[in-house]
């Protein structure tokens, strides 16, 4: 995760997890891969047809006009091409498909985006990321605040929908998930414009 779209490299990703769940590479189990993906469809279902490791859909919004602006990725496939590709995904026992969701303030974080993520989500083997934003400046999103991430997960298990919380480590000396990147930026331009 982090580090570029796996399904865009895939016969490499294939390579890597076959040496690190061969006995004579890293030995890994296949229940402790994950792979994630900003949702290309095409190489989804194929994904879980060649490997039994687990998949990763960063999904971040629950209508296609907020993630076209999230993720450019929906301009190309939707979220219900997205959500058909996921519903092909091969289900074996014990692997379900991990939602992941990146919750910005004012942004993808209201009621009404439970509501819609439940609905979509429904009837499927997942379960969902909640990630809290790590607030950057010049960035432009806001931390939704403790009380608001609660809320949202409450409302998704009441609806059904298995929902974790996303512990965040390192934030308080900007080293969280996205944080590092842009301080090397703002060093690498002489300063913290």
């Amino acid at each position: 995760m982090g580090m570029g779209e796996p399904l865009h490299n895939y016969d490499n990703v294939m390579r890597s997890l076959e040496l690190l769940l061969s006995k004579e590479g890293a030995n890994f189990s296949h229940r402790h891969i994950t792979v994630s993906t900003s949702g290309l469809v095409p190489n989804i279902v194929r994904f879980g047809e060649d490997t039994q490791v687990k998949l990763a859909v960063s999904l971040n919004a629950t209508t296609d006009e907020q993630r076209a602006r999230l993720m450019p990725v929906d301009k190309k496939w939707d979220i219900a091409a997205l959500m058909d590709a996921v519903r092909k995904f091969p289900s074996r026992q014990g692997r379900r498909v991990t939602f992941e969701y990146v919750l910005l303030r004012d942004v993808n974080d209201s009621d009404e985006d439970a509501a819609r993520l439940a609905a979509l989500l429904r009837d499927l083997p997942v379960k969902v990321n909640l990630i809290p934003y790590n607030e950057n400046p010049g960035l432009g999103f806001g931390d939704p605040g403790a009380e608001r991430v609660v809320a949202f997960r409450k409302a998704l298990d009441a609806r059904g929908v298995t929902a974790m919380v996303r512990k965040n480590r390192g934030r308080d000396i900007a080293a969280a998930c996205g944080q590092l990147a842009v301080q090397g930026q703002r060093e690498a331009r002489g300063g913290l414009a």
